[in-house]
């Protein structure tokens, strides 16, 4: 139960806070599939939180059970609509590793424990909030929603599935971070509109009965049948510079509308400056392991130019990256500090990749001719004004806060954009990493990082010999975690091997490999599905074996002793047995006297990690 002092401090999730606050009803009943944790890394608060400063009378019903429909009428019929998201991620990536087994824990749930939230929970919440409220108007978003809100291919079931706002059916989807959009959608509501009538707000989607102008996209019906009108649909989209789209389905249309304009510095700084609390809801009881691991945590942008084929942040987030001030960055860890709870440890500064805060566009209307995915692959866009200056200003302001003992960039650097960056780069190593530098080439083989959209080998090369030679200047052991992926579409034994071998003469090791999984959004998802790199029009062989893929992660484990055999086998199948002495005799894993240690990278010895980060900056709606 909780304290009275604390009744109205959170957004209402009971009867008894609507009252505390002295309210009969709600404008807006936000339902989630996440807990409730009032931060602003948390999409579903953030939301709440700016329709509460905007006037709105919002309250969160968390994991509700979806089978039960007094679940959803705890705080009664909301007086203009229902929102509704999935929580940070998909719900089937949440509930299911690569290889299709249930996951055994949920990092969004109090406890870790699974099955708080349904299969596909978009369109279950949608079924039991119009079974609970007939008539009520819903909004769905989030990364589940905006990610499927054209025909796409799901892994899960193996075949092209309809829109999510066809399948759950809904009255309008949201995509995107979804700021703009929601505030028009409910203000318009409050005036006195109908749903009905809201088919041109910016960053929404919705079904019409008639054929609606924009450009047509080949329909449901082609695409689940044909992989090549598939992978044109795919190249339409990523290519369409911000006009409408329309995609039949049936007797029906999809019709998307242009992209909301994304937030300036201004309405950021705004944002982020709303009276989060920083908990969870004290209702819980149990520890929610995604809000330990991000709460001490600043978001300074979002958006992401990167354009890896993998990532889907850039067709949520933006395309471009979008900086808070630093500024309103202090204040926010300024009234960090007076929490009581603060010990003083800043544990990350960043977004989707820390090292882009600050980058801006030379001219704007440049981009609008570009039919580039990637502004910084191959190489840099003379277009982007990388502003090195800024990034090492920022977290030199962080440091000199009062009450700041230390500050970590946890969120991940992209390496051939530190060259640009030496006054980052030195502030970085210098002061902001701890044992371990985590770092992403996701692959050392150059036929794969160039269907990845990643830099080359010796890009990497380069930062790693940088990196230790900073070691040397200053007297510290420090490591470099790469992440790497197994069975990325045009991933072979062959690619395997030689990133193994780029590892073993580095002498770095790595203690966990992510499996590539088809999720939609994603350029490398419709590679797998169709067999066809939609931007060059070339094939692409994708790995569909459990035995491939067990070879693959066993490569790139090349030191664990467990994996001999695998490797072996590997080596024979791709015909690289002369890198057998190398992989299997030269490196082996080395143990500390405390089994909890192992090397991360030769000669340095660190705490045993937990492989990827549960939370990815890139906040999820």
């Amino acid at each position: 139960m909780l304290k009275t002092e604390d009744m109205t401090k959170f957004i209402p999730t009971t009867r008894a806070e609507m009252e505390a606050r002295g309210w009969s009803e709600l404008d807006v009943l936000f339902v989630s599939g996440d807990a409730y944790v009032d931060h602003p890394a948390f999409g579903v608060p953030l939301l709440a939180r700016l329709l509460e400063y905007h006037g709105f009378r919002v309250g969160i019903i968390a994991q509700p059970d979806w089978r039960d429909p007094q679940a959803l009428q705890v705080l009664g019929r909301p007086r203009l609509c229902a929102a509704i998201s999935a929580g940070a991620m998909d719900s089937m990536v949440n509930h299911y590793t690569a290889a299709r087994k249930k996951r055994r824990d949920d990092a969004y749930t109090p406890g870790g424990m699974s099955g708080a939230r349904p299969n596909r929970a978009v369109i279950a919440y949608t079924a039991a909030v119009k079974g609970a409220f007939k008539g009520l108007p819903v909004i769905i978003g989030g990364i589940e929603a905006s990610l499927r809100r054209l025909a796409h291919y799901d892994y899960w079931s193996d075949r092209v599935r309809r829109s999510v706002l066809v399948d759950s059916k809904a009255d309008l989807l949201v995509y995107g971070m979804g700021e703009k959009p929601l505030i028009e959608i409910v203000s318009r509501l409050h005036q006195g509109e109908v749903v009905e009538q809201l088919t041109d707000i910016a960053g929404t989607a919705w079904l019409s009965t008639v054929a609606v102008a924009g450009e047509q996209l080949p329909s449901f019906e082609e695409v689940s049948e044909d992989t090549q009108s598939y992978a044109q649909m795919f190249l339409s989209v990523e290519q369409h510079k911000n006009s409408t789209l329309v995609q039949q389905h049936g007797k029906r249309f999809v019709v998307i509308n242009r992209s909301a304009p994304s937030l300036t510095t201004v309405e950021l700084d705004q944002l982020y400056g709303l009276p989060f609390c920083r908990r969870s809801h004290p209702n819980y009881t149990a520890k929610i392991t995604a809000f330990e691991q991000i709460r001490w945590s600043v978001t300074s942008h979002r958006g992401c130019q990167g354009g890896c084929a993998f990532c889907a942040i850039a067709r949520h987030q933006g395309r471009h990256v979008q900086s808070r001030s630093e500024q309103s960055i202090v204040k926010e860890i300024e009234n960090m500090t007076h929490d009581n709870q603060f010990r003083g440890t800043i544990s990350d500064v960043g977004g989707p990749t820390a090292n882009m805060y600050g980058i801006e566009l030379v001219q704007r209307e440049r981009c609008q001719k570009c039919k580039r995915s990637s502004c910084i692959y191959p190489q840099v866009c003379s277009n982007l004004r990388v502003k090195p200056e800024r990034g090492a200003k920022l977290l030199w302001q962080i440091s000199n806060v009062d009450g700041v003992k230390h500050v970590f960039v946890a969120s991940g650097v992209r390496y051939d954009l530190l060259e640009q960056q030496p006054e980052y780069l030195h502030q970085l190593l210098d002061h902001h990493v701890g044992g371990l530098l985590k770092v992403a080439p996701e692959a050392l083989s150059a036929p794969l990082l160039k269907v990845m959209r990643k830099p080359m080998p010796d890009c990497f090369s380069r930062f790693i010999d940088t990196f230790r030679q900073h070691n040397r200047r200053s007297g510290k052991r420090r490591g470099i975690v790469p992440y790497l992926m197994a069975a990325h579409p045009g991933s072979t034994l062959s690619d395997m091997v030689d990133t193994a071998l780029f590892l073993c003469q580095y002498g770095l090791q790595v203690e966990q490999v992510q499996e590539f999984t088809p999720t939609p959004g994603t350029l490398a998802t419709c590679m797998y599905h169709t067999g066809i790199d939609p931007l060059t029009g070339t094939a692409v062989v994708s790995t569909y074996s459990e035995k491939e893929r067990r070879l693959q992660k066993a490569l790139l484990l090349y030191h664990q002793p467990q994996n001999k055999r695998d490797i072996r086998e590997a080596l024979r199948l791709c015909g690289r047995e002369d890198a057998a002495e190398k992989l299997l005799g030269a490196h082996r894993v080395q143990r500390s006297e405390d089994k909890g240690n192992v090397v991360s990278e030769k000669g340095s010895h660190h705490r045993r990690g937990k492989g990827r980060r549960v939370v990815k900056r890139g906040r999820n709606k």
